[in-house]
């Protein structure tokens, strides 16, 4: 199979979960879910969507406490708390990433996913530091950390900051920078949400390239184009909504590829769902993504 000049990706996470049942079961009997099968069901829809960059689904957990939970210092209930300085003990997700690049034909890419720091700090309850910013440095050393593992069984990190499309602080650049210090893989910063009034921070941002939800936010075409002199990274560009269960079909997604050729010219290097899939149904999310290879193959040759 030939390589594609832009790949189709996912965000991270996809709708392969145990159920609510054998969560209680698996808390009561003191027994570990069997979390392969999960993982396994995930990569599988991907690569039959034809997906070329594939995640390991985010099947163990939503994309916070999937992080939180094997970080000294934080307590996971019904929301994280952090009750002690954040501390690095050991790799939170390689041993899934190194299980899933077994999984995957060798013609396929694996991301490595990161939940930013600025997004983990935001979303949990801060009982231990009197100051924010250096939580959020605390968070980004150890997600440094994570990366420099994961690198080694990845082909691409991303970094997801869904928080600074709310509140983009003024040490945001330092704080990316931080996560991909010595890093040598490609880097992406994925941001949902409406970014328009903070392009020019994210056209600072030091990764390869930036993932933003153009689909269920239109706007940002003409946002991006009042920057395009400045843009040095690569896009990723949303092209299906993750948040409505309605399929997009072929037709649709390729003129808004088209749209999106008319801002980004060469820059687009990916295209993608806007966001994660997790909240969508099984075969609803696999035709999304099946319909985006689609799209891409008339737009860009299959």
């Amino acid at each position: 199979m030939r390589e594609q000049p832009v790949k189709t990706s996912v965000i991270g996470s996809y709708p392969i979960k145990p159920d609510n049942l054998e969560i209680i079961k698996s808390f009561f009997n003191h027994k570990r879910i069997n979390w392969r099968p999960y993982i396994e069901e995930a990569v599988n829809d991907m690569v039959k969507a034809n997906i070329e960059l594939i995640s390991d689904g985010q099947t163990r957990d939503p994309f916070v406490t999937i992080f939180t939970r094997k970080i000294k210092g934080c307590r996971v209930r019904a929301r994280t708390e952090i009750i002690d300085q954040l501390k690095f003990e050991k790799p939170i997700t390689v041993d899934d990433q190194k299980l899933v690049r077994k999984m995957i034909p060798s013609d396929k890419q694996l991301i490595g996913v990161l939940t930013g720091p600025y997004t983990l700090g935001r979303s949990c309850i801060n009982s231990y530091y009197k100051d924010e910013k250096t939580l959020m440095f605390d968070f980004a050393e150890i997600l440094n950390k994570e990366a420099k593992m994961l690198e080694k069984h990845v082909d691409m990190l991303s970094i997801d900051e869904p928080f600074f499309s709310n509140s983009f602080p003024d040490y945001a650049v330092e704080l990316i920078k931080t996560v991909v210090k010595d890093i040598s893989c490609p880097t992406r910063l994925h941001i949902c949400g409406d970014v328009s009034t903070i392009i020019p921070g994210i056209l600072s941002m030091p990764v390869d390239i930036l993932s933003h939800e153009f689909k269920a936010s239109p706007k940002l075409f003409h946002a991006f184009r009042e920057h395009i002199d400045d843009l040095q990274q690569r896009i990723c560009l949303g092209s299906v909504r993750s948040d409505s269960i309605k399929v997009e079909t072929v037709e649709e997604i390729v003129k808004h590829i088209e749209k999106g050729i008319e801002v980004f010219h060469d820059s687009i290097c990916q295209i993608a769902p806007d966001c994660g899939l997790r909240m969508m149904p099984r075969k609803i999310a696999f035709n999304k993504l099946r319909n985006l290879v689609k799209a891409r193959d008339i737009v860009y040759g299959g």
